[in-house]
C-alpha cells in the first residue's frame, strides 16, 4: 500500500506562485509514475501533470502547460507541482496519484493510489 500526502495548497492572488508537495509513504514510489489531478466544485476530476518513474518524461494538460513543472525526488518519495502564473480558474481541490502502471495518463481509472487532496484558491 501507498499513502499519498498533499501539502502547500492555500490561497493566493492572480499571477502568483505555489509549490504543491506529495510525500508518499508505505512503500518507495520510486518505480511509480506519480501524478496530480485536480477537481473544480461541481466539475469532474481532471489530469493536470504527471511524471513518469524516473523523472525522465512529463505530461501536461494543455491549460496548464508553461505555467506548472512537475518534478520529483525518489530519494524523498516526494513529488512537487510548481505552479505559476496561477489564474482564478486554477482553483480547485488538487490530488496527487501514483500508480506502477500507467495506460493513459488522463484517465482517473488508470491510478492506483490517491491523496486526500490540497485545496488552491486563486482570488482575482
Amino acid at each position: 500500500q501507498v499513502q499519498l500526502v498533499e501539502s502547500g495548497g492555500g490561497l493566493v492572488q492572480a499571477g502568483d506562485s505555489l509549490t504543491l508537495s506529495c510525500a508518499a509513504s508505505g512503500r518507495t514510489v520510486s518505480g511509480y509514475h506519480m501524478g496530480w489531478f485536480r477537481q473544480a466544485p461541481g466539475k469532474e476530476r481532471e489530469f493536470v501533470a504527471g511524471i513518469t518513474w524516473s523523472g525522465g518524461s512529463t505530461r501536461y494538460a494543455d491549460s496548464v502547460k508553461g505555467r506548472f513543472t512537475i518534478s520529483r525526488d525518489n530519494a524523498q518519495n516526494t513529488v512537487y507541482l510548481q505552479m505559476n502564473s496561477l489564474k482564478p480558474e486554477d482553483t480547485a481541490v488538487y490530488y496527487c496519484a501514483a500508480s506502477d502502471y500507467v495506460t493513459r495518463y488522463a484517465l482517473t481509472s488508470t491510478w492506483d493510489y490517491w491523496g486526500q487532496g490540497t485545496q488552491v484558491t486563486v482570488s482575482s
